[in-house]
């Protein structure tokens, strides 16, 4: 006679720490306001525009598909919201409001939902957003040109794209102290570095982000980009200007270190973090894209699960 023997299989007996996701996504969301704030300083009702669009558009998103889904609302637990707030500090605040809702739906549905939720997304949401308006909607992401009727104390140039196409030599009038203080063209939330770095020392300092992804992607760039201007100083420019242009620093905190997307273990997450920065330089020197900072990220993202793999040896294995 057969002996039927029931197993009963459980799920290890975790120490909750006391961690929430909701509080997570709030402070992530406090450390953003710096720099968001002072976009909408810099660039007027426009912009505080197209980021409460972003927000609202993103949460309704969510809300629709929990809906569909039959599914408990989410939209509490403020990772909608995140996700709307960064895809819209990302924009130019002249983003016209479908191409705004447009890409809160690819952020929300197909980057976040469509894997199966919170957490189950394998590339970071708001990028792939993001690169899908890249791809479909150029010229409206065309800082320079979407933002030319705005008058402002410097040159209004992108200084990527001046980079890009006319060499250190134009770039090189920009102060790098001016750069970080917001004094360059580009994302709603991305212009001010300073306010960026000080809110991402506020989550490293509360545990909400891993400081190693974040410090060496910002070392990928700057030894990739040391490199380049040692072989061609009149051609690519210093190190420190990679830094503080572009999606430098906001992709440093923001959005190589989103958990799902990341790795956890302490060499994959260096590794992580000097190929994406090196990818950013590679793609902004000799790419067809004058920012690198989405594509090398999403690459990233895509070797993640292999990257992760690796890991010490165990205690007592010979091999």
């Amino acid at each position: 006679m057969l002996n039927e023997q029931l197993l009963a299989g459980a799920h290890a007996p975790f120490w909750h720490n006391g961690d929430r996701i909701t509080a997570r996504n709030y402070n992530i969301i406090i450390a953003a306001l710096p720099a968001a704030i002072a976009g909408i300083l810099f660039f007027g009702i426009p912009a505080l525009r197209v980021l409460a669009l972003a927000v609202s558009s993103a949460m309704v998103w969510e809300l629709l598909i929990n809906r569909l889904m039959k599914k408990p609302p989410t939209i509490a637990d403020g990772d909608a919201a995140l996700i709307g707030l960064l895809l819209g500090m990302l924009l130019p605040a002249t983003m016209p409001w479908y191409a705004v809702i447009a890409g809160t739906f690819v952020a929300i549905v197909v980057g976040k939902m469509i894997y199966g939720g919170l957490g189950c997304n394998p590339l970071n949401p708001v990028l792939v957003a993001f690169a899908i308006l890249t791809l479909s909607w150029k010229v409206m992401l065309d800082y320079d040109a979407a933002l030319v009727s705005y008058e402002v104390a410097f040159t209004p140039l992108y200084p990527l794209v001046a980079l890009k196409h006319f060499g250190p030599a134009v770039v090189g009038k920009y102060d790098i102290w001016g750069l970080l203080m917001g004094n360059q063209l580009g994302g709603i939330g991305a212009v001010f570095g300073l306010g960026l770095v000080i809110g991402g020392c506020y989550l490293i300092v509360r545990g909400f982000i891993r400081w190693e992804i974040s410090l060496s992607f910002l070392a990928g760039i700057f030894l990739t980009a040391l490199i380049f201007n040692l072989a061609g100083p009149e051609k690519y420019a210093s190190p420190v200007f990679h830094l503080v242009t572009g999606f430098s620093l906001i992709g440093a905190f923001f959005f190589a270190t989103e958990n799902s997307s990341s790795p956890v273990n302490f060499i994959p997450m260096i590794l992580y973090g000097l190929g994406g920065g090196a990818m950013t330089v590679l793609i902004r020197n000799i790419g067809a894209f004058p920012e690198g900072v989405v594509f090398a990220i999403l690459l990233m993202n895509v070797i993640n699960p292999l990257v992760d793999k690796i890991r010490p040896r165990a205690l007592g294995r010979r091999a």
